[in-house]
């Protein structure tokens, strides 16, 4: 089955700090977050069907469950705090609800962990067979890439939070050593956009279990040239100004408003 996805803008967010307002921006967003975080069933036994074989429907509706958003937050695991963070201060000057994956879903690697330890054991008890574990991986980073894909159809708009924690510099080209970023930024690329009327419900106006491997060799790294030019470069000097005319019904309607005579990013390896 071929499936489109749509969204309406993706942004490029460099720069961003709260200053002074940052740790109680922090505390207040994992307050709200931790009071609303879905309840994930712990037992791998929940999803065993009659057949023995696991249910990896239900487990992914379990652990990545899709929820009602305004914006995604592509971000470094790194960069979970300011993400948080960010979050909160959208919440507290817009009424917007962003999407930060940590914050609401279950953690991949303890489910992939919990399968590992079930399914892919050698019969030593100590290490895993190699060919299983490949298979359990391969399942559970699928179902996290759908989900996250299913978000980003959700949500209206995506920021992504540029840091030197989720790009750098290799020469002239900015590269990401992160597959879900990467995945992201290529998601909001391939995706059709979508206009705001549809993803509000209005009439349309007619006009990332960590596996440690003991080795003399260098520590895997793995990069991807990160094509970010169909994004809208996006400062706090932007997030200012958007406070500043805050008078839609939309919030959103504001920030598109302020940034559309900025175009994609074209050539800037500035910092």
């Amino acid at each position: 089955m071929f499936i489109t996805y749509e969204m309406y803008k993706a942004y490029d967010l460099i720069n961003l700090s709260f200053e002074n307002e940052g740790k109680r921006l922090l505390q207040a967003g994992q307050k709200r977050y931790d009071n609303n975080k879905t309840q994930i069933k712990d037992t791998i036994e929940s999803f065993i069907l009659y057949n023995g074989h696991l249910d990896g429907t239900t487990m992914q509706e379990n652990w990545f469950p899709q929820i009602d958003a305004d914006i995604f937050i592509s971000h470094s695991h790194n960069d979970e705090k300011l993400a948080i963070a960010f979050s909160q201060w959208l919440y507290e000057q817009f009424n917007l609800n962003a999407f930060v994956d940590s914050c609401i879903w279950g953690n991949s690697n303890e489910l992939l962990k919990k399968i590992d330890n079930e399914y892919c054991l050698n019969s030593n008890g100590e290490t895993y067979n190699y060919n299983k574990r490949n298979y359990s991986t391969s399942h559970i980073h699928m179902m996290l890439s759908t989900a996250l894909s299913m978000m980003i159809d959700k949500t209206e708009c995506v920021i992504f939070l540029n840091t030197p924690n989720s790009v750098k510099l290799n020469g002239v080209f900015e590269i990401t050593e992160s597959p879900w970023i990467y995945s992201e930024i290529v998601i909001t690329k391939l995706i059709r956009e979508q206009t705001r009327e549809k993803h509000r419900g209005e009439p349309e106006p007619m006009f990332e279990s960590e596996r440690k491997y003991f080795s003399t060799k260098p520590e895997l790294k793995i990069e991807y040239a990160l094509s970010k030019e169909h994004l809208t470069r996006l400062t706090c000097k932007n997030l200012k100004e958007w406070v500043k005319q805050n008078s839609y019904k939309y919030p959103l309607d504001n920030l598109y408003k302020i940034t559309s005579n900025i175009n994609p990013i074209i050539t800037d390896y500035g910092r």
